[in-house]
């Protein structure tokens, strides 16, 4: 494979720092930018003297291996040795593009960037040494982190070209690699970051250490969108080692910082204690009145008739189940659930002047740094963020909140300030994954398949926490895994109806199709069982080009592919043995999905014991290209799948008098260890499609095919998360 390098892609690299050779590419949409100005020449790698390799990687870590595998890319294009290869977070920053780490999408937007970075250094290096030889380039070829002449069996370290290699033209043309030259691309590696956890020096957001740097705390309204009526903070103030008691004022516009008094100490002890003295009263708002009882019966009443927004429709799918002596109609449940990371929320802040630095484990820096700029009124070249690593972020850190929340006390007194979130701050303030309620009717034919299929299905939209809906409604995005369903059906249709409410929605692992595809693939099973038919079969005879408009994640090059759709399902089935005999009490259950540009199948197999189920094996298929490290991918798919079957047998926020019920994990209840399953078992369909990502395609399938599987073992079928079922 050949790609063009200009001018805008690469910049010519210098000798700094004794030697070290650096490189740069450039996004295209930072083109006109390159064109204008330099940008910085240790954008992307950095070769010391010693041979030491140092990779920049602009997307956040949040334990899914991100630095690992765009490293691995880079290094493998270079031909590094993995062994002196180490990684460097790289600061918020327009330069390397958009920073935003989710939607799977890390991989699939950088990989050809930080392929091609390495790529051009590898053809320097070699011009490099051929000038030192006095020999033709092409006599020379590199191996792990040296070039080899190959007439004379001569080799140079990197370290000792990295100086001439920077003053080496930057080539026009870069030729990358084959997979079938790969050597470390394809092979698993453990996470670069293992040993720095294993020894406790990474430093996750809660680890950051400043000179003179204070804790704070925020008492946070009870009720959404309460706002402080009165604080008497006498007794706080006089807590030994309480500095400062201040109020939060409110940011909307899209970043959704509550209101709130902020108690500013020297330790946390005393801020903790400083907040417990405390006495706020509290304008209620609207909110206030608001209970999981009353969304509920609001969706109920919803999905009773036509929706408010028709997302698509196909046919005539009313007047075809109005004929029909043969209609099937079920219901889905789905409560609001947390994303409940174990790092709880916390940034730190030190504001002077009109500049901010930020020590932030955000995955959006760009959203942060600019949240923060307009809440304290400054320029955003003036804040200057770091990002760290965190533990667990599952979509709730592309919020900007807690980032601007620090910004905003730290502003008030003369030092850095580390705002913390206790777990119950950080259940009770969530940007939470809606609760939904679907209604699915179909129709079957003489074939046992349906005719027609309508769904109407009502939620609070997560875009409309974020702003006023566009002139399609907030539908179409809601509808993901829902109207934009694989299924072949002639006259289908697909309803919203918007719940309002003040409790903030935000972008949950996998985001819509969490609730969306356990609607559709549960119904897909009882459609089977109606029609007679095994629910594997009955799958792939239905799979087809999607016939309406998809949501924005499958525009451009990633639309959907039947075939592989069709070949994680079968992957799977085959994996798990679907169709072998099963003794009574056993049963085996299957769902399928296209999210976020990759392609997963699940099968779960349970045993009925009493009241009770065992949870006997999950076997998971994906597709998303090209696996990079084995070894990561796996374990996003494990984590998925585990996430996944926590929010299906346990997870549940409740509402009551506008506030989340829940406080901590004796009541938001995770999976327990116990209740993991022996078997949880990974297999990959490797295509040659682009490479897309692996942290959320396993979570939609894992519930449907849960419930699938507990259908055929008990004979109940259980529609309503979390599943009411005990673990045996």
């Amino acid at each position: 494979m050949t790609t063009a390098i200009t001018r805008r892609d690469f910049l010519r690299a210098s000798a700094v720092g004794g030697g070290a050779l650096f490189a740069v590419v450039a996004l295209d949409r930072l083109a006109a930018q390159a064109q204008a100005q330099a940008l910085r020449p240790d954008t992307w790698v950095r070769i010391a003297p010693d041979g030491a390799i140092t990779i920049t990687v602009a997307k956040s870590e949040m334990g899914q291996g991100v630095r690992t595998s765009l490293a691995m890319l880079t290094a493998e294009e270079m031909d590094a040795d993995w062994a002196v290869v180490r990684v460097e977070q790289a600061d918020q920053d327009p330069k390397y593009g958009s920073q935003n780490t989710g939607g799977s999408a890390s991989i699939r937007t950088s990989q050809r960037t930080m392929r091609e970075a390495g790529a051009a250094i590898r053809a320097m290096l070699v011009s490099a040494a051929a000038a030192t030889w006095g020999v033709a380039e092409a006599e020379c070829t590199t191996e792990p982190s040296k070039v080899l002449h190959r007439p004379t069996g001569r080799t140079l370290g990197y370290g000792a070209l990295a100086a001439k290699a920077a003053g080496t033209t930057v080539p026009a043309q870069v030729r990358l690699k084959d997979r079938r030259e790969y050597r470390l691309v394809g092979k698993a590696q453990k996470s670069i970051i293992t040993q720095d956890v294993i020894h406790g020096t990474a430093v996750y957001g809660f680890d950051v250490k400043l000179p003179g740097l204070l804790v704070a705390v925020v008492e946070r309204a009870p009720v959404f969108g309460a706002k402080v009526r009165q604080v008497d903070a006498t007794a706080a103030r006089q807590v030994p080692g309480v500095v400062d008691v201040v109020e939060v004022p409110a940011v909307a516009e899209g970043i959704g910082v509550p209101a709130g008094v902020a108690v500013i100490a020297r330790h946390t002890w005393a801020a903790l204690r400083g907040r417990s003295a405390l006495k706020v009263e509290w304008d209620l708002g609207p909110s206030a009145t608001e209970t999981s009882a009353g969304h509920r019966a609001a969706m109920r009443a919803a999905v009773e008739t036509a929706g408010k927004e028709i997302v698509n429709r196909v046919g005539d799918p009313d007047a075809v189940l109005a004929a029909s002596s043969k209609v099937i109609t079920a219901d889905y449940e789905l409560p609001f659930i947390a994303h409940a990371a174990m790092e709880p929320m916390n940034c730190t802040a030190h504001v002077q002047g009109n500049r901010a630095e930020v020590w932030s484990p955000s995955q959006t820096p760009a959203r942060s740094a600019q949240g923060i700029a307009r809440a304290l009124g400054i320029p955003v070249e003036n804040v200057t963020l770091h990002v760290t690593l965190m533990g667990g972020g599952f979509g709730r850190r592309l919020n900007a909140d807690y980032s601007v929340e620090a910004a905003l006390v730290a502003r008030k007194v003369q030092a850095p300030v580390k705002v913390i979130w206790t777990r119950e701050d950080d259940l009770r303030h969530d940007f939470y994954r809606p609760c939904a309620h679907h209604r699915i009717a179909a129709s079957l034919g003489a074939d046992g398949y349906p005719e027609a299929w309508r769904h109407r299905f009502s939620t609070p939209a997560i875009a409309a926490t974020y702003g006023p809906p566009g002139p399609d409604g907030y539908g179409t995005g809601e509808a993901d895994g829902a109207g934009n369903m694989a299924y072949r059906v002639a006259n289908r249709s697909c309803e919203y109806t918007l719940l309002e409410s003040g409790v903030p929605r935000g972008w949950w692992r996998a985001v819509h199709t969490t609730h969306t595809v356990f609607a559709v693939e549960s119904f897909l099973d009882e459609l089977a069982g109606a029609a007679g038919k095994d629910p594997l079969a009955y799958r792939l005879a239905m799979i087809d080009e999607v016939t309406v408009p998809r949501p924005a994640a499958g525009a451009g090059d990633f639309k959907l592919s039947p075939a592989r759709l069709k070949g994680v399902l079968q992957l799977a089935a085959d994996k798990a043995g679907w169709g072998t005999p099963l003794p009574r009490g056993r049963g085996r259950g299957i769902a399928c999905t296209f999210d976020h540009l990759s392609y997963s199948a699940i099968v779960v197999e349970v045993t009925a014991r009493g009241e009770g189920i065992r949870i006997d094996r999950i076997v998971c298929a994906a597709d998303c290209g090209p696996v990079i490290n084995p070894n990561g991918a796996t374990q996003q798919l494990q984590g998925g799948v585990l996430q996944a079957l926590s929010v299906a047998l346990h997870e549940r926020i409740t509402v009551k008098g506008g506030g989340v019920e829940q406080g901590n994990f004796n009541t938001y209840q995770l999976l327990r260890l116990p209740e993991v399953p022996r078997q949880v078992e990974v297999h990959f369909a490797e295509t040659d499609a682009p490479p897309s990502g692996l942290g959320e395609t396993a979570v939609p399938p894992l519930a449907p095919a849960l419930a699938n599987a507990i259908a055929m073992a008990t004979g109940k079928r259980l529609r309503t998360l979390p599943l009411d079922v005990k673990l045996a």
